[in-house]
Parts: C-alpha cells; sequence; structure tokens
C-alpha cells in the first residue's frame, strides 16, 4: 500500500488530469477533501452539486453552502425527493441503488449544461469493504471516483484534511438517514424528520458520532463507547428519553455494540 503522501500526490494527478469537474458535494469528510483538492487543482473549472432533500439534514445543507461560499466555489443545489423514486419508500435491499441512479443522473445534466464532461463522488477505499450498492449506480454511469483511485482510506483523508486545515477533518461521519430504516420498513417522511431531530439532539447533547436507528416505533442509538457513560447519566437519559418520546418514539434503547458503519446490513445473509 503507498504512503498517504504518495497517495495524495497520485490524487491531485488525477485530478489535474481532467482538466474541468462537478463534484457531488455533501459537507462530509470525504467530499469536503475531494471539492477542496479538485479546487485548488482545477479552480473555476470546478463545480460543486448538493442535493436537498428530506433524508439530508438542514445542518448538513447549510455547512455545504457556507464552505463553498467561504471557499468562493460555485455551488448548484439541486432537489433530489427520494421518497417519489418508484420502489425507494418500501426500502428495499437496493435503496441506495435507486438513489444514486436519480442523484447521479440530475448531476449528468448538469454537467452537460456546464459543459463539464466530468463528475467525481467521494467514496474512499474503506468503502469498499461494506454492501454499498450506490456504487453500482456510480460504475453504471460512469462516475469517477478519485479518493478510491488514490487507495485513500478514512484515516487518510481526515490526516490531509487537518493538514489542508480543513473544518471537517474530525467531523462524525454521516450516511443519508433512510440508511436508519430496517430494511423492508416503509419510509416516511414523518419517521425521517424523527430521527432527524433525535440525531441533532445527541449531537447538540455533546455526543460526537451517533446513529438513531429506527424500528418501528422503537429507536436505537448507536454511540461510541466511550460515551456510553454519558448516555446513562441520569440528567442526560431523562432528557433523551423524554425528547424522543416528543418526536414520536415509544421505546429508546442503546446498542451495546456501540457505532459502526452499516448496521442495517448486519441482517444481510447475500449481498
Amino acid at each position: 500500500m503507498p504512503a498517504i503522501d504518495e497517495k495524495f500526490e497520485n490524487l491531485k494527478k488525477y485530478i489535474k488530469s481532467l482538466n474541468s469537474a462537478v463534484v457531488a458535494f455533501s459537507s462530509g469528510v470525504d467530499s469536503t477533501f475531494l471539492l477542496k483538492t479538485a479546487h485548488d487543482i482545477l479552480g473555476n473549472n470546478v463545480l460543486a452539486v448538493t442535493a436537498s432533500s428530506c433524508s439530508f439534514p438542514k445542518r448538513e445543507l447549510e455547512e455545504a453552502k457556507e464552505y463553498c461560499k467561504k471557499s468562493g466555489i460555485k455551488h448548484i443545489i439541486i432537489e433530489s425527493e427520494e421518497l417519489q423514486i418508484e420502489g425507494f419508500r418500501h426500502n428495499p435491499k437496493n435503496r441506495c441503488y435507486l438513489c444514486k441512479k436519480e442523484l447521479f443522473e440530475k448531476i449528468i445534466h448538469i454537467a452537460k449544461e456546464n459543459n463539464i464532461d466530468n463528475i467525481l463522488e467521494g467514496s474512499n477505499l474503506d468503502d469498499d469493504g461494506d454492501y454499498r450498492p450506490g456504487l453500482q449506480a456510480v460504475k453504471e454511469l460512469g462516475i469517477k471516483s478519485p479518493l478510491r483511485f488514490a487507495k485513500l482510506t478514512k484515516d487518510d483523508i481526515r490526516v490531509l484534511s487537518k493538514n489542508l486545515n480543513l473544518p471537517t477533518w474530525n467531523k462524525q461521519s454521516f450516511a443519508c438517514l433512510s440508511s436508519r430504516f430496517v430494511y423492508g420498513e416503509e419510509i416516511t417522511e414523518k419517521k425521517l424528520n424523527m430521527v432527524d431531530k433525535a440525531e441533532q439532539l445527541l449531537l447538540d447533547l455533546g455526543f460526537h458520532q451517533v446513529r438513531v436507528r429506527i424500528h418501528g416505533l422503537i429507536a436505537r442509538i448507536e454511540l461510541q463507547p466511550n460515551e456510553f457513560e454519558l448516555l446513562i447519566k441520569k440528567s442526560i437519559r431523562e432528557k433523551v428519553v423524554n425528547e424522543f418520546k416528543k418526536y414520536g418514539f415509544t421505546y429508546v434503547s442503546m446498542d451495546l455494540s456501540g457505532y459502526r458503519t452499516g448496521s442495517m446490513n448486519e441482517t444481510l445473509t447475500h449481498k
């Protein structure tokens, strides 16, 4: 495996060869690093596109707007309402594929309008290790994944982001709110809003990496194990339970396995 500096040089060479690019920008750790690197190399030949939807928290959208404004990057926000995609609402195993296909088809249209041939997305090398049907759409539509090409891991990206003084270097990992639903459970705007409010409360209370998985009206909280003690502190625990019930949850639980990406995929027997 190449050293981190070599990976970064490979990434920059790859991006430089593209001349111009549209970057799918979510304001997360990976896409912010990718956009920053692309903008440093290609300047005004880079366009950022962010999708606004009910499964994308408003805080993330505002952070995307603020970053592009502060950095002087051209930014387009598109509406991408997943719940209107046929089959998506029923939360099938290929939900992410349906969403990514619809999103990137819209971005392809924007790229054509701006005479840009290359569309970049921010998946990293670690994403190859989990069930990621969205990457099938990326491959089918010819979307480029520079971070994976350069063999950059999430840890690599955090180190390089810190070196670049990016505010996202230690930002919590994030995924679309629809990923909080158990496969087969109907995704509704109401329940997405419940999850959004619940996770925002936990972040406001000082938790760093959180997931609120939804099983019917049961909330299953995933936290980093070193933050378990904070959650079971009487004042915090009571506030969480009371607020979650106001949001619409009947029961509130904590997952003793702690936070991990793709925990809903643990139920899959065939990937």
